[in-house]
């Protein structure tokens, strides 16, 4: 599969690089960044956390704006972080132009519907076709974790929950807890997926974490000023289902912090050393 540098540009002594390549899973041309810290230098092969971004984002929000770097670089961790939806003109878009619906907001799924369903692959994409690219092209061993923020919290710790053989540990900011039951959730879900709640609770990671074997140590951060708490996220939902199971999930309700890259920013250094004790 062959890749395109698209930028590079060096940070705390390692590399932020953005890539494009053509998807056979979506069906379109996609583009990721890769932060490699400064330990590929002597040929190690490192760790890669992969980080999920939320609605209206690409590869770029959590590189330019979490300040996550200089952390990775003291613990000799890979960042890989994809966009969040297939991208292209023949891709399938809102006809209204909302921001939380197509391009933009695939929410990690596999879609059935039409037209989504031939690009809309975001589930098969992150756990397996990038994987395989990302270990096949950089210094990067098979260890890996997995976190996101909002959306991609949810894809997160969904995606951590149905393949827990795959990732070391999984952690998450605001994520959308329990999208069967939310507005953004249903909006998707049946688009993506159609009417059958039996397929959304595939993909919903409280229903998930109710039944699950393969525990995971999960790390959970939100904000008590999160302007979407109530409706969208639910966290009180994920933790009760973590009770239910005695799934190992600790919440943290971080006081008086909202849904931005501040609250991120703020917090990232503890999920990274959180998921380093787990990746080394």
């Amino acid at each position: 599969m062959t890749l395109e540098n698209i930028s590079t540009n060096k940070s705390f002594g390692g590399w932020h690089k953005q890539y494009s390549h053509h998807s056979a899973t979506l069906n379109c041309d996609m583009r990721f960044a890769v932060y490699l810290p400064p330990q590929i230098a002597d040929g190690t092969k490192v760790p890669v956390l992969y980080w999920l971004s939320g609605l209206t984002c690409t590869d770029e929000n959590f590189m330019q704006k979490a300040g996550a770097q200089r952390i990775a670089a003291e613990l000799g961790i890979a960042i890989v972080a994809p966009d969040t939806s297939p991208r292209g003109e023949d891709v399938a878009d809102d006809p209204q132009g909302s921001y939380d619906f197509g391009k933009g907001a695939g929410f990690y799924v596999n879609a059935t519907q039409e037209p989504w369903n031939r690009h809309y692959q975001m589930y098969d994409y992150v756990v397996n076709e990038l994987p395989t690219l990302i270990e096949s092209n950089f210094p990067v061993t098979e260890q890996r974790a997995i976190s996101g923020h909002s959306m991609g919290g949810h894809g997160a710790l969904m995606i951590a929950l149905r393949n827990p053989e795959r990732y070391r540990s999984v952690s998450a900011f605001s994520p959308i807890s329990h999208p069967i039951t939310c507005p953004w959730g249903k909006k998707a879900f049946t688009g993506y997926l159609g009417s059958d709640l039996e397929t959304w609770k595939q993909y919903d990671s409280c229903e998930l974490m109710k039944q699950a074997t393969g525990k995971l140590p999960a790390f959970v951060d939100q904000g008590t000023e999160d302007e979407f708490l109530t409706e969208q996220l639910k966290p009180e939902l994920l933790e009760a289902a973590a009770k239910k199971n005695n799934y190992p999930l600790e919440l943290r309700m971080q006081e008086g912090y909202d849904h931005s890259y501040y609250f991120i920013a703020s917090f990232i250094e503890h999920h990274l050393r959180f998921h380093a004790g787990y990746l080394k």
